[in-house]
């Protein structure tokens, strides 16, 4: 995948849904350049697919949706963006997960156009 996405000139990489961690090379030929949207408030319940689980079954009063940096420490980089949810009493697993996708709906495009500002500042002429 990282020579595909080399080949084709790719300057950002977006994870949603990726239940996968990326390998060294792939990190390195995308350092600072590869997003991750994660379905908790990061640093909390982070390093699973199952985070709405853990939220429910903590008692929290709010989960909700981050995206964030993708390093080599799982779940841990720069945050960009994060959208509280709240855990309503009766809430399931199912509505709650509807709720937080809803946030992350929101929350992935604009930190996308964060970080096309970013790259279009890091490589223009001045």
């Amino acid at each position: 995948m990282r020579d595909f996405f080399l080949a084709e000139a790719v300057e950002l990489v977006v994870d949603a849904g990726y239940d996968r961690i990326h390998t060294r090379p792939f990190l390195n030929a995308f350092d600072g350049r590869i997003v991750n949207v994660h379905p908790s408030l990061l640093s909390e319940f982070a390093g699973g697919m199952d985070a709405i689980e853990q939220a429910l079954a903590s008692g929290a009063a709010q989960t909700g949706a981050t995206v964030h940096v993708v390093t080599a420490d799982l779940d841990a980089g720069p945050i960009l963006l994060q959208e509280p949810v709240p855990i309503l009493e009766g809430d399931t697993v199912e509505t709650l997960r509807e709720r937080v996708h809803q946030a992350e709906y929101r929350i992935l495009p604009a930190a996308i156009r964060l970080m096309e500002a970013r790259l279009a500042d890091s490589t223009s002429v001045r």
